[in-house]
This record gives C-alpha cells, sequence and structure tokens, in this order.
C-alpha cells in the first residue's frame, strides 16, 4: 500500500514511518518542516533500508493537497500534521484550532474530492480530560480542559459526523497517552524546540548539562513516591500500533476507536530512576507545589487493543530511557 503519512518527519511520524517502510509499505511523507529537521528524512531511509518520498507542504494549503493527490496513488492516510503543546495552546488558542482542525478539514476534504476513504486519525488521551476513574476505557466521557485537547476532540467529533454521511470511510481514531524514547539505533528521537513541554526530554537536557534540574511538581500525591503517575508509551511501540491498525482497518469501514499506552503507570521519580541508570550519573531536582489541573495518577486501559488488534506495548520505562539517552547523545 501507499500511506500518506502528514506529519511524518516530526517525531511519532518518523518513527512509525520507519515501522511502515519495514513492513513492505511505500511512504510519501507531507511535512512543512516547522517542528522537525530536514535530516530525519535521510535517517529514516537509513534506519528501514528504503526511501520514503518527501513533499514539503502544509496540510492547510489546498492547492499543494489536491496536486498531491492528483499526482500519486494514495491508499491510505495517516494524519498526523498539528501542534501539539498544551500550554503553548492556551497562549494561542486560534493558531492551534487553525492548524490541527482547520488543517484536517482541508486534509479530509481532499481525500474525499480523490476518493481516498482510509484514515488514521492521531488523536490523544487529552480528548478524557480528567478522568472519574482509572484504567481510563474508550467509552469514557469525553471532555477537554485546554485548546490542544480540544482541538483534537474537534476533530474526533468532525469524523463521527462524516462516517453518518459517508459509511463507506474506514477511520481509526488513536489516542496516545504519552509517547517517550527514541528508536534504538539513537538516530532519530524526540528533539524539541526550546525548553521542553514533556518529562522525558527536560531530564534528557539536565543529564547532558543543558538544563540545571527537573522540577518536580508535587510530591504528596496518593501514588507510591508522592509525584504523579502516567502512562509512559515507548514510540518504537506507538509506531507499531499504527501499522497494526492499517492492516486491520482496511477493508473494514466504519469508524473505531483506540488506546495506545501501556496501562501501567509509572511516577515521576520514577522515571527519574530509570533515566540515572541509563546514564549513569545522578539527575538534579526540586520538589514544587502542585500544578493546577494536574491529577495524580492516569493511565490507559489497553484490552480492546490488544484483543481486537492483537498489539500489546513491549519496551518498559529502562528501555525508554536508555533508548532516549542514546538519542540524546546523538542529538547534541
Amino acid at each position: 500500500m501507499k500511506i500518506l503519512v502528514t506529519g511524518g518527519a516530526g517525531y511519532i511520524g518518523s518513527h512509525t514511518c520507519v515501522e511502515l517502510l519495514l513492513a513492505g509499505h511505500d511512504v510519501l511523507i507531507f511535512d512543512d518542516l516547522s517542528n522537525s529537521k530536514p535530516s530525519v528524512l535521510e535517517r529514516i531511509d537509513r534506519i528501514s533500508g528504503r526511501h520514503a518520498e518527501f513533499i514539503e507542504g502544509d496540510v492547510r494549503d489546498r492547492d499543494a493537497l489536491r496536486d498531491l493527490f492528483g499526482r500519486q496513488q494514495i491508499d491510505a492516510v495517516i494524519h498526523f500534521a498539528g501542534l501539539k503543546s498544551v500550554g503553548e495552546s492556551v497562549a494561542q488558542p486560534l493558531w492551534y484550532y487553525d492548524v490541527n482542525v482547520h488543517g484536517s478539514l482541508v486534509l479530509f476534504e481532499s481525500m474525499a474530492e480523490f476518493g481516498v476513504k482510509t484514515l488514521i486519525f492521531s488523536s490523544s488521551a487529552t480528548v478524557y480530560g480528567d478522568p472519574a476513574s482509572v484504567p481510563i476505557e474508550e467509552h469514557f466521557p469525553l471532555r477537554t480542559t485546554n485548546p490542544y485537547g480540544g482541538s483534537k476532540l474537534m476533530v474526533e467529533n468532525i469524523l463521527r459526523d462524516l462516517i453518518v454521511a459517508a459509511p463507506n470511510w474506514e477511520i481509526a481514531l488513536l489516542r496516545y497517552f504519552n509517547p517517550v524514547g527514541a528508536h534504538e539505533s539513537g538516530l532519530i528521537g524526540e528533539d524539541p524546540r526550546g525548553i521542553p513541554n514533556n518529562l522525558l526530554p527536560f531530564i534528557a537536557q539536565v543529564a547532558d548539562g543543558r538544563r540545571e534540574r527537573l522540577a518536580v511538581f508535587g510530591d504528596d500525591y496518593p501514588t507510591c513516591d508522592g509525584t504523579g503517575m502516567r502512562d509512559y508509551i515507548h514510540v518504537v511501540d506507538l509506531a507499531l500500533g499504527h501499522v497494526r491498525m492499517l492492516e486491520r482497518l482496511t477493508g473494514r469501514a466504519g469508524i473505531q476507536t483506540y488506546n495506545l499506552g501501556t496501562g501501567a503507570p509509572s511516577s515521576v521519580l520514577q522515571m527519574v530512576a530509570a533515566f540515572e541508570r541509563a546514564c549513569g550519573k545522578p539527575i538534579p531536582y526540586s520538589i514544587m507545589p502542585r500544578r493546577p489541573g494536574d491529577i495524580a495518577t492516569c493511565y490507559a486501559s489497553t484490552e480492546r487493543a490488544a484483543r481486537e488488534l492483537d498489539w500489546t506495548a513491549q519496551r518498559g520505562i529502562q528501555q525508554m530511557c536508555d533508548d532516549a539517552w542514546r538519542w540524546q547523545q546523538n542529538a547534541t
């Protein structure tokens, strides 16, 4: 199959392109390189031993998409392209809705125009908001607490409405929990611009001396060590989940929703300890007051993905940290 991967040069997109190529698919990456580097394209080819075609462009550019779909025989689309910082979305909500929602609409309209009706959408566990209980199951109420999550939920709702009007589409909504780690080769990984928003890249930058210390927000939660617990999933496991979803989605009209996580939460201090083992040095940190809106524990129910996709995450937090440190050393 020929797969169009929007945002394919980004963190999760690049790892998914590698696994798609290794699985024998042809890959076309469409990315504006606003949050990625051109060097990742050569590295995708190097890891997989195959070539991924690349077109630079913005998903909001209708003419560019029409030209792409008009010239290429696309079988399916995996849609990663979008902005992803919760804090940034609060400060710049209009930008987030423009890129994430408007960009998705232009893409879906272009797909419909050219008869491409197989889609995997990169959603997020943020659509659950502050859940009443854990583990979080796919049928839980959807309610968001920030514009980033709101943009993901809006796109999900658009696709739920689309499937009513066009029931022959094949659509999957994949809700990620906390992707971390890097490819074991050390050639691709998470490379945030500016101050990292997520825990593991920040720990990695403390380890390599770019940051002085880690701020741990709250040590009085009802958890194993008082720090918040989250469901961290290795980015390669996440990428393999997309390949498996693509295999199961083709030929199955309708809309399907799956959590992609491990179902086994780890605390902030457990992640710090695992990273200390990976890098062989202490990670200095300071305990800070809780942040408003943070919750004690958040993790996925993964039963549906295991049962229906025959997919489960295989890599634990030590491998996540080992691979992230290997990438961090290469990235600097």
